[in-house]
């Protein structure tokens, strides 16, 4: 077993939760069918090959992660970055960033040729805005708000795999969905269009600070001829504050060494740069975390 890993069970031994007289290490990450779901699912296996034991535990996704976190439920997870820095500014929760990953872009799905070319036709309209506890539901709000239509959509709380069935089914016309592009779960759904959002950009990063990016989903990504401008906004691996060194250390040193089996998507950082990932705002770096990427670049 290597030295790293070596750090990491006696890490775990310290401070983590037990699986009998095995440690392990609890990782919140996502719903079905999301990029959180895949890359958790990656960066355990990788982490196990070290010799650690991982309990992977799927949730509503940012805001659930956060919380678990703080309370003491989980140990590391993913989040949206306003999602996080909410977490951090507002509420002051003990959480820190072990990495900037990629960037997130949101989604607004509809059925081609529904009418809805603009966030303000989503007026009395049957909309997703994702699971309560997810961070598309934070983006999904702060965008209505902004957007401010001529009357509210009428508003439900899907999964993602549940928004693409009600869309199929008719039951919904729209559902915010924020993720890595390509999403799995609508790579299938063949008949489906995005929604430009580009234009609430400069109104998001007035009221919420530069979290939020302009983005473009490439043509062809889903059967869409051209790009897609959207919203982005950064995914970070998280921990609880109290994670010890050598375990934060660990997880970040697996996650870049890894990098190349992970499926990271195809998005800013989704290689995984070092010199991306530490770029987390006001959501400080574990000291772990620092000494990592300090190891890396002096």
């Amino acid at each position: 077993m290597s030295r790293r890993a070596l750090l990491g069970l006696a890490a775990l031994a310290a401070g983590c939760s037990a699986s009998g007289d095995r440690p392990e290490l609890r990782l919140v990450t996502g719903t079905t069918g999301g990029l959180y779901e895949q890359l958790g699912d990656g960066l355990a296996r990788e982490l196990r090959l070290d010799g650690l034991a991982v309990r992977v535990m799927k949730t509503a996704a940012s805001v659930q992660n956060l919380t678990m976190m703080a309370d003491g439920r989980a140990d590391a997870g993913f989040a949206l970055a306003d999602s996080a820095d909410d977490a951090v500014r507002v509420r002051h929760q003990p959480v820190s960033a072990l990495a900037r990953v990629y960037m997130n872009y949101v989604h607004l799905v509809v059925r081609q040729g529904s009418g809805i070319a603009d966030v303000g036709d989503l007026a009395g309209r049957a909309v997703s805005i994702g699971l309560e506890g997810s961070g598309t539901s934070v983006s999904a709000t702060r965008v209505l708000a902004l957007a401010e239509p001529a009357e509210p959509a009428e508003v439900s709380r899907l999964d993602l795999d549940e928004s693409v069935k009600a869309l199929r089914d008719g039951d919904i016309e729209a559902f915010f969905w924020s993720g890595g592009v390509p999403t799995p779960a609508l790579t299938s759904h063949g008949d489906i269009a995005l929604v430009p959002l580009d234009s609430l950009v400069p109104q998001l990063r007035r009221r919420f600070g530069p979290l939020y990016e302009h983005a473009v989903v490439p043509s062809g990504v889903y059967g869409n001829p051209k790009p897609v401008p959207t919203v982005g906004t950064p995914s970070y691996l998280m921990c609880r504050t109290s994670l010890a060194d050598d375990l934060a250390y660990t997880v970040t040193e697996t996650l870049f060494r890894a990098r190349d089996r992970l499926q990271a998507p195809s998005a800013p950082g989704g290689r995984l740069d070092e010199r991306y990932a530490i770029g987390t705002g006001v959501v400080p770096l574990h000291p772990g975390a620092a000494r990592y990427y300090r190891s890396v670049y002096g």
